[in-house]
């Protein structure tokens, strides 16, 4: 794939899109636009926030939107109600471009109980399964801890790891769902990945917004436990 075809996006929250947005401002979100600039088409990844404008940048780019990807249910990736705040999140985007919602086959429940989207109205994947968007591949990587059913998507040598894994650090396992012996065998899979991709991940908790699988290896605390013992000393309880 030629870098003059792949369409590949990081917009944060705040500042690219739902600007001057309180809650999108503190919470560092990225959402992703990817797509193919011939085929016309792209898939946007965790539109949370002033779904419209996710929409409108993506047509200000020449390309049509044909679907969503999720990487886990919170609300700060797919709308709902969380910790008194209310995004509406993947169902206004659903009035505006009524287009097919990808979720992780273990997350359909949660993501239609938090967003009010009917299950029927989401696509279920399981680990592996690949979405194309043109000529765009992109390979869906399960990887629960975070949430049940949180997933990762691979496409072309970038990974965008939702809050499975940040550059520093890697999403909780305190909240509903959560797992922290998931989260390490995980964390493991990711690091076993080939070709050294660039992580892009769910917020911009770092000084770099995205960087390389190799480099976070070597700096990111929670890629230093290799077995589950570990682990459980890094991260007791």
């Amino acid at each position: 794939m030629s870098s003059d075809r792949l369409y590949f996006r990081q917009l944060l929250a705040g500042r690219d899109f739902a600007v001057g947005d309180p809650i999108a401002t503190q919470m560092r979100n990225f959402a992703y636009l990817i797509g193919d600039r011939e085929a016309g088409e792209c898939v946007v990844v965790d539109p949370a926030y002033a779904a419209g404008d996710l929409v409108d940048i993506a047509e200000n780019d020449g390309l049509r939107l044909t679907g969503v990807l999720a990487t886990h249910h919170h609300p700060d990736h797919v709308g709902g109600t969380m910790l008194g705040f209310t995004l509406r999140g993947v169902a206004e985007l659903l009035e505006q471009s009524p287009v097919p919602v990808h979720v992780n086959n273990q997350e359909l429940s949660w993501v239609a109980d938090v967003t009010g989207i009917a299950p029927s109205e989401l696509t279920g994947h399981q680990h592996g399964d690949t979405l194309e968007v043109g000529a765009v591949r992109i390979q869906l990587l399960h990887t629960p801890g975070h949430t049940p059913g949180s997933q990762c998507f691979l496409v072309d040598n970038r990974l965008v790891a939702g809050d499975t894994l940040f550059v520093d650090g890697c999403g909780r396992t305190d909240f509903p769902g959560g797992d922290t012996d998931e989260m390490f065998r995980s964390l493991r899979y990711l690091a076993g990945l080939s070709g050294n991709p660039v992580v892009y991940p769910g917020h911009w908790y770092s000084e770099e917004p995205s960087a390389a699988l190799s480099a976070i290896k070597d700096n990111n605390y929670v890629m230093r436990p290799q077995t589950l013992e570990q682990w459980h000393m890094l991260m007791p309880g």
